[in-house]
């Protein structure tokens, strides 16, 4: 054991794991089913993209290569060379496993944004059936438009936000990358997580954006 804590590393791999398989089923749970006349409205174009983007972060590659020791190019790497510069296995050991929570991070983070987008398809998708449902058709033309323009403004944000309600305009502000992270830290905070290696915002954008998921 290279520090003591590689057991509380792994453990952690697996919450992260566990919480980004998650999302993806809940992204598949939505499953759009329009109609022909329907298939190109916006909020199943939205759901299609999501379930789309949900399977491209699913197949990015695991970018830990064993065959070369890390370098402590970052500077979280280079904090943790400095503990272990008497011992090049040991912070090789270390830095892989943090490289591997790096990484669980990024996909749980790209997750969640993608799942919130899906998030407001189905409210949209849910609106229009109950519009449809039970409005005099003179009416449905306008609301059905005053749907679809939320949606389009919400998803538009949402790309680069996220979102968690529909019409609650006055939130999306709040929810920022920042916001994603933060909520993640206080949930696992309070389920006790070990959370030393987790790495920050900046470092999980930086991430992404080299894999060239982004």
């Amino acid at each position: 054991m290279a520090d003591g804590f590689n057991e509380a590393r792994a453990l952690r791999v697996t919450e992260l794991m566990t919480d980004y398989q998650g999302l993806l089923r809940r992204i598949a749970e939505y499953a759009p089913n329009p109609s022909p006349e329907e298939y190109f409205e916006h909020g199943y174009e939205v759901l299609r993209q999501c379930r789309a983007e949900a399977q491209a972060v699913l197949l990015v590659p695991y970018p830990i290569d064993l065959s070369s020791m890390p370098n402590g190019s970052g500077d979280q790497e280079k904090r943790q060379l400095q503990r272990y510069h008497d011992s090049p296995l040991k912070r090789w050991t270390v830095l892989i496993k943090s490289r591997i929570i790096l990484d669980a991070s990024a996909r749980r983070f790209q997750a969640k944004k993608i799942y919130l987008r899906a998030v407001a398809a189905v409210r949209w998708s849910n609106a229009r059936t109950a519009l449809l449902q039970g409005t005099p058709h003179a009416a449905q033309a306008t609301q059905l438009q005053q749907t679809n323009n939320n949606l389009r403004i919400v998803s538009a944000i949402a790309a680069t936000v996220g979102l968690t309600s529909l019409t609650a305009f006055k939130e999306l502000a709040a929810v920022t990358d920042a916001r994603i992270v933060n909520d993640f830290r206080q949930a696992d905070t309070q389920a006790g997580y070990w959370l030393v290696d987790d790495p920050p915002l900046a470092t999980i954008l930086n991430w992404i954006r080299s894999q060239g998921s982004a």
